[in-house]
């Protein structure tokens, strides 16, 4: 039996089968956390998603109860919610072994206690950055009326015209990312699969994204409308047709994130159906030797 306190590992492969079984007890919960170590098992050692990783898991009693995971250096630190206690104890690990992340991304009150841990261990002051509502569908409600035309998978021959919606799309969620031929393959938005929703004479008007089903979840994302098209419904519609494949594919959490500051989004994904399940949080950190002089 291992000892109880935090075990990391470089290992995904380890880490996955030690911590598999917690994360996949609370799928919507660790959506984030799910989808991005499959990503990283499958891709393989030295995949550009990953460089220099971290994974860590707590064990008590013989069960583990948090894990947490950090791709790069640059990388937040991702942390699955934790108690005040384990976040100190998390916080006082990370120091002994010379870990140092930029901040933090977890569910809000987790985020919160880790930054104020982290700044007890380390001198470090903590920023909130922001806050990002996480839902989980109910019973999906498909939109009334229906736009017309229809929904239909985004195929080869539509790969020049997804990769500039995608663009479009990071631009408008603010991420600083490029997107094209050459740099595809290392986004976050390669690993999708997307769906249009075209008018009835075939014009795209509408995509909506999901991630591998992991864990039985699957997160719709993105979602995106170019500006001159929305408001006819068309991102109910791809959103519902989406999550109507999600859940005819075996899910059994489908969910999404939503910036609180929209309240149009916010709207349209609860009348799809889907119900706030918690608030997520990033804090960011400076630590003393970065002030200037």
């Amino acid at each position: 039996m291992r000892s109880d306190g935090w075990h990391l590992t470089e290992d995904v492969h380890e880490f996955c089968d030690r911590a598999g079984e917690f994360l996949r007890s609370r799928p919507a919960l660790h959506t984030t956390t799910l989808t991005t170590i499959e990503q990283v098992r499958t891709n393989g050692p030295g995949a550009s998603v990953a460089q220099d990783p971290v994974f860590g898991r707590l064990e008590e009693g013989g069960e583990v109860t948090a894990a947490f995971f950090r791709l790069t250096p640059e990388r937040l630190l991702s942390v699955t919610p934790l108690t005040y206690d384990q976040a100190d104890g998390l916080a006082a690990h990370l120091v002994a072994v010379g870990q140092r992340p930029p901040g933090v991304s977890a569910v809000i009150d987790t985020a919160t206690t880790f930054a104020e841990a982290w700044q007890r261990h380390t001198g470090s002051t903590s920023t909130f950055r922001t806050r990002i509502h996480l839902y989980r569908l109910g019973t999906l409600t498909p939109p009334q009326p229906v736009p017309a035309g229809r929904g239909r998978p985004v195929g080869e021959a539509d790969h020049e015209h997804l990769m500039q919606w995608c663009r479009e799309a990071a631009e408008f969620f603010g991420e600083d990312v490029t997107i094209d031929a050459d740099t595809w393959a290392g986004t976050r938005f390669a690993e999708k699969t997307y769906t249009y929703w075209e008018t009835p004479d075939g014009t795209p008007v509408s995509m909506a994204g999901v991630n591998p089903l992991v864990g039985g979840q699957v997160r719709v994302d993105p979602v995106y409308t170019p500006a001159h098209l929305r408001g006819h419904g068309y991102a109910a519609a791809a959103t519902a047709e989406v999550t109507r494949a999600a859940l005819a594919a075996g899910a059994t959490d489908v969910v999404l994130y939503t910036d609180p500051n929209n309240p149009t989004s916010n709207a349209l994904y609860q009348r799809l159906g889907y119900q706030l399940l918690t608030d997520w949080g990033v804090y960011v950190f400076t630590y003393p030797d970065d002030e200037p002089r």
